[in-house]
C-alpha cells in the first residue's frame, strides 16, 4: 500500500510541480500550507521547512506569479496560530497585509485544499510547500477536480523523518479520498 500510494501520487503530479519561479504558470491566489515555525517548545530554533515556505511564497509574490496568499494552518489553541505567524512573517518580508488572507481552519492538507475551493471560492490556485507535501496536496486537488499547480520550497533539515512520515500520510490520504472525507470546518464564504 505504501509503495502503491507513493507511486500514484508522484506519477499523477509530475507535470504540476515547479522549482523555478520563472516557469510556473501565474495564478491569482497562492495557498501557503502551514507548519510549525519553531522546532522546539522554547522557540529558539526556527523550523527550516517553515522558513523555506515563507521564502517561496515571497518569491512568487514578488515575481507577480500570485496576487494573494492564503495562509492556511492550525489555529486550534489560544497559544498556537500558524496562519498568524505566517502572515506576520510575510508582512515583514514586504507582502502587503491586504494581500494576505488567513485560513485558521487548515488543520490538515485535505482541509486546506477543500477550504480554498469551498470557502475562498478558488477553482485554480498555486500550492506552496515542499515538493513531497506539494505532491500530496496536488493529488488531493486533482481528485477534487481543482486546477492547481505547486511551487516547491527548499527542504528542511529533518529529511529522513519527514520522508517516512510522508509515505504514511499518502496512504491515509488515499483512504480519506476513498471515504470522501471532508474538511472539519467550512463556514461562510470569503470573497477574494
Amino acid at each position: 500500500m505504501i509503495w502503491g500510494a507513493d507511486r500514484a501520487v508522484v506519477k499523477a503530479t509530475a507535470t504540476s510541480v515547479f522549482d523555478d519561479v520563472k516557469l510556473i504558470p501565474r495564478n491569482r491566489v497562492g495557498l501557503l500550507l502551514g507548519t510549525s515555525k519553531y522546532k522546539d517548545k522554547g522557540r529558539n530554533k526556527v523550523n527550516l521547512y517553515y522558513q523555506n515556505r515563507i521564502d517561496a511564497a515571497v518569491a512568487l509574490y514578488m515575481a507577480r506569479k500570485i496576487d494573494y496568499i492564503i495562509v492556511s494552518g492550525d489555529n486550534s489553541t489560544l497559544y498556537y496560530n500558524e496562519p498568524l505567524m505566517m502572515k506576520q512573517d510575510l508582512i515583514a518580508r514586504g507582502v502587503p497585509a491586504s494581500r494576505i488572507i488567513m485560513d485558521n481552519a487548515g488543520l490538515r492538507t485535505l482541509d486546506s485544499i477543500l477550504r480554498c475551493r469551498d470557502v475562498f471560492g478558488q477553482s485554480s490556485f498555486t500550492i506552496i510547500s515542499q515538493r513531497w507535501h506539494n505532491q500530496r496536496a496536488l493529488y488531493i486537488a486533482g481528485h477534487k477536480r481543482i486546477q492547481a499547480v505547486a511551487f516547491n520550497a527548499e527542504d528542511g533539515d529533518m529529511y529522513v523523518e519527514v520522508t517516512l512520515r510522508e509515505k504514511l500520510a499518502r496512504v491515509k490520504m488515499m483512504l480519506d479520498l476513498l471515504l470522501n472525507k471532508q474538511a472539519k470546518y467550512y463556514g461562510e464564504k470569503i470573497e477574494i
